[in-house]
């Protein structure tokens, strides 16, 4: 799981690298789509947000790191945003944006030089429904009514890949990887075998994000693919693979009538190996007494 989050979160990284990504993903977060932020009114911003806390004597240096932030110009005057990816739920995902927002304006306290307001949210690429909390006031387990009033709130948003609106987005890239996504979360076929043309990395970015198991040679060659094509291709490999897990098992099946048993090492290298050699051992099947026939076929 671990490694599906990290290859989840370097997608998002390389898609949001892209200044026109990253601008039309924050005007659909902040302004409902309206082209608001500039691609070329963008300025990156280093992502490690350490600070020093403690006595000056025994300082302790606490370091976080933000997935993706900018500075940005709106209308003249600047603002830091900062967007966290997840693809996992996390309960503490408030007091996290809390952290890294407010570790901000300490850092630019600290420098002496002017303080930005700094705008964050969450994009979500999980599978399931975001249900939690996205309020402070709302994960604290209660607040007397008297202090109410005097408890600061502090406001998550959460930007859904399946139920953005594609038509709110003006960047090609990002509208196809959230329309992909979209289909292959909703099992829509149809939805993915559109006669349109898209490129390939946003394809492969999609199927990340989903994690769907596509790989880049079961698609068409080139940087751009017609999706009508790629599709019947990938479903022909579905298939065809389909096709050798039931041989793999029948052949498991009548390798045990005729020997007995299977060894480990020989299941693992039968579930390893070609369809193609596959079709030999099932027509060579009474001809075999051992494993070592079967290894000599196979090998």
């Amino acid at each position: 799981m671990r490694q599906i989050r990290n290859a989840s979160d370097t997608t998002c990284k390389q898609l949001l690298r892209d200044e026109e990504c990253f601008a039309d993903l924050c005007n659909y977060a902040f302004f409902q789509g309206r082209q608001v932020i500039k691609p070329e009114e963008l300025v990156s911003r280093e992502n490690d947000l350490s600070t020093l806390t403690g006595n000056i004597e025994k300082p302790t240096e606490i370091k976080r790191y933000r997935d993706v932030v900018r500075k940005a110009s709106i209308h003249g005057d600047y603002v830091i945003i900062g967007v966290e990816h997840q693809s996992t739920f996390d309960k503490n995902m408030i007091f996290r944006i809390l952290n890294y927002d407010a570790t901000t304006y300490i850092n630019q306290v600290e420098s002496k030089k002017e303080v930005y307001p700094v705008g964050s949210f969450v994009f979500y690429t999980g599978d399931e429904e975001w249900k939690l909390p996205e309020t402070l006031k709302e994960t604290l387990k209660s607040i007397p009514s008297e202090m109410e009033p005097y408890i600061n709130d502090w406001r998550l948003s959460v930007i859904d890949l399946k139920t953005m609106d594609a038509r709110k987005l003006m960047n090609r890239r990002l509208r196809d990887v959230v329309e992909i996504n979209q289909s292959m979360f909703a099992g829509s076929y149809e939805g993915l075998r559109e006669n349109r043309k898209i490129e390939t990395e946003s394809f492969m970015m999609a199927a990340t994000f989903t994690r769907t198991n596509i790989r880049r040679e079961d698609l068409p060659e080139g940087d751009e693919i017609n999706m009508c094509k790629a599709m019947d291709q990938l479903f022909q490999r579905f298939e065809n693979q389909g096709i050798e897990k039931g041989k793999l098992n029948t052949l498991k099946e009548l390798l045990k009538v005729k020997l007995g048993t299977l060894s480990s090492p020989l299941e693992k290298q039968l579930t390893n190996t070609s369809l193609e050699k596959l079709n030999v051992l099932i027509l060579n099947i009474f001809n075999i007494n051992s494993e070592e026939d079967v290894l000599k076929i196979i090998n």
